[in-house]
Parts: C-alpha cells; sequence; structure tokens
C-alpha cells in the first residue's frame, strides 16, 4: 500500500521539461536549479535523473553541493550564494564545484587562502535586484582584483539575477540587460542571466547557461500563468486519502475555532495532511482539492495533521479515497493563488513526513 501523504515524483515529465527548455534556448546551455531538495521533490532523485541530460546542477548551499558529489553525480555544480568560509573553499577545490562572488568579505577569502589549484568563479553583477552582487560602480575594480587573484580561474564568468522578469511586460528587465551589457560586452568568459522566467519570456537573456528552477518542475514563474501554457508537465503530485466521511448539518460548525458554518446539509471529508505536512494552515475557505474527479473546497481551519472539506450533498466519495492536493488535474499555480502564495513556497516547505515516491 503507497504511503499517505505523498509526493509522487513523475521522472518522465521532468526528462520532458528539460527538452522543452532545450528547445526553448537552442544556444544555451541548460544549468537545472535543484536547491531546496529540489524544489521539495528530492535532490538526489532529481540529480541523477537528469545527470548527463542537463549540463550542470545550480544549489544554494555547499551542503547541497556535497551531498551531490557523495551521491555520484559528476557534471558542474554552481554555489548561487557562493561560499561563507575560508575553510569552504578547499571543498570547492577538491570537488570541482564553481561558485559565484558577489560580495567584498569573499573576495578578501580568495585573496588570502592558499589554495591547490584555482577555483572557477562567477562574478555576480548587481544589475537591479539589489540583493546580491557587486554594483555597477564597484565591477571593474573588482573584476581587475579577481583577474589578478592566482586562487582565481580564468577567465572569470559573469552572472546576475533578474527582479521583475516574472513580469514580462515591465521593462526593468530590459534595464538590467542593459546594464549587465554594458559592463561587460567586450570580456571574456561564460554568461548566465536567465532563470526561469528569463528562459521562458526573455529570449535575448538566453547566453551562455540558463538556470531554470521552477520550470523544471512543471510549474510557471508568473502569476496568472500555467506551465501547460508553455508546454511544461508538473512533476509533483501531492497526494493524500480520506479518512473519514461524515454527515453534517446546516449551521453545524466544523474544525478549531468553528469559523466555518455549513449553509446546508451535507457531507464533509477529513483529509490526513495538514501543516505539519507543510499544507498552508492559512489556506482559506474555498481552497480546492480534487477527489474522485471532481474539485471540493476546504473548509473550516487545516490543522496540524487533517483538513475538511466539503464534499457536497449526497455525496458517495468514503474513507481511503485517494485525494489530490495539487498536481496534474489541479494546478498548483491556481492552489497557491487561492492561498495568496506562490508555487515555489507550497513545494519547498513540505516536511519529512511526506513520503517522495519517484516513478
Amino acid at each position: 500500500m503507497k504511503p499517505f501523504p505523498r509526493a509522487e515524483i513523475s521522472l518522465s515529465a521532468l526528462t520532458h521539461n528539460l527538452q522543452q527548455l532545450k528547445q526553448l534556448a537552442p544556444g544555451s546551455k541548460v544549468m537545472a536549479v535543484v536547491k531546496a531538495n529540489a524544489y521539495g521533490h528530492g535532490l538526489l532523485h532529481v540529480a541523477r535523473h537528469l545527470d548527463g541530460a542537463a549540463d550542470g546542477f545550480g544549489l544554494a548551499r555547499l551542503e547541497e553541493a556535497l551531498e551531490l558529489r557523495h551521491g555520484g553525480i559528476q557534471g558542474k555544480l554552481m554555489l548561487l550564494e557562493g561560499f561563507f568560509r575560508p575553510d569552504d573553499l578547499h571543498k570547492l577545490v577538491a570537488h570541482h564545484i564553481d561558485t559565484v562572488v558577489h560580495h567584498e568579505s569573499q573576495l578578501e577569502m580568495l585573496e588570502q587562502v592558499t589554495l591547490d589549484e584555482p577555483v572557477n568563479v562567477w562574478l555576480k553583477i548587481d544589475s537591479g535586484m539589489h540583493r546580491l552582487g557587486f554594483t555597477p560602480e564597484q565591477f571593474s575594480a573588482v573584476y581587475e582584483r579577481l583577474g589578478r587573484c592566482p586562487n582565481v580561474a580564468k577567465p572569470i564568468n559573469l552572472i546576475t539575477h533578474f527582479s521583475r522578469a516574472d513580469e514580462p511586460d515591465e521593462d526593468y528587465t530590459s534595464v538590467q540587460l542593459a546594464i549587465f551589457d554594458a559592463l561587460t560586452s567586450d570580456l571574456p568568459g561564460e554568461r548566465s542571466l536567465a532563470a526561469s522566467a528569463g528562459a521562458l519570456f526573455w529570449p535575448q537573456s538566453q547566453r551562455d547557461w540558463i538556470r531554470p528552477g521552477i520550470a523544471i518542475y512543471g510549474v510557471s514563474p508568473v502569476t496568472g500563468d500555467l506551465g501547460i501554457n508553455h508546454a511544461l508537465i508538473p512533476a509533483m503530485e501531492l497526494k493524500s486519502q480520506l479518512i473519514a466521511v461524515r454527515d453534517h448539518k446546516t449551521g453545524e460548525p466544523v474544525g478549531y475555532g468553528g469559523y466555518w458554518h455549513a449553509g446546508r446539509d451535507t457531507r464533509l471529508g477529513v483529509v490526513a495532511i495538514g501543516y505539519g505536512d507543510g499544507y498552508p494552515r492559512n489556506a482559506p475557505e474555498g481552497t480546492p482539492v480534487w477527489v474522485n474527479g471532481r474539485r471540493v473546497p476546504v473548509v473550516g481551519r487545516v490543522s496540524m495533521d487533517m483538513l475538511t472539506v466539503d464534499l457536497g450533498p449526497g455525496a458517495t466519495d468514503k474513507a481511503g479515497d485517494d485525494v489530490l492536493l495539487w498536481g496534474q488535474a489541479l494546478h498548483i499555480e491556481e492552489v497557491a493563488e487561492h492561498i495568496g502564495t506562490i508555487s515555489y513556497e507550497l513545494m519547498t516547505k513540505l516536511t519529512p513526513r511526506v513520503a517522495v515516491c519517484v516513478e
């Protein structure tokens, strides 16, 4: 019997999505972003399946990269936040891991450490995100310092990150592109600008590498949009089961606080999933759930281990029936919009109580 709740991960969907992105950016290599446990899909499962098909993998933390190396992944790995401590640099060398450099402290560590061989560096330009990276005014001096540093492999690679690429009608991405190009047009090294939104909506940003994250998993990065609109297939289906079905009278409340009351005689289903599994406690009344081929609304407050849905008068659903929280029949983008969050958060906040089942 399959466990519940469970996240069913489709490897064929991952392959399909990667191929779609390659077709979308035929002149670019693909660095599949697998940080945050591959967006909740299982870091090693995803990386092992895509190893060789993807040209590399993007991670947030050194620990993630080391897990991939120890798990047998041999391809290019990039630390998108870079390294945090001088000792990290020896591990980058030993395991052939690329690093972003975005801050003066990292530059100083590179200049002061003694390494067996140089590190492959991606110099991050703050072209407008104003989160990480060197400003345009700092860029030339930093570039020169990295160029003089024997611990830095040459040529130096160049990277930036867009803050509004998920707004296709907003021109700020064009401004960021212009800033990046003005600084780097005559420099050697590889370039990476586009994450998922850039790859999908800003083809002029598809340089040597694209860095798709959410799109690899079949989800659109744009509010109000769906991955299927770009021929992407959801790779995750979050499922559980009904553990009780009960008659419910007009006017009766359900759940903690009793803030929802039935407006009619109906039948309620209790689903074995809650905020202890990562399903948001703030999911409002009406958030859709898929039961036996139809949408039914969440009612009452989500609790730690369960939530309740209004199955409707005369419903014939029974305990043991499968429940889909999101997946191909009920897109995660829609669920996220109902809850007032983003798909990224829903996927990455799943807890270890949710079994990951790879198919």
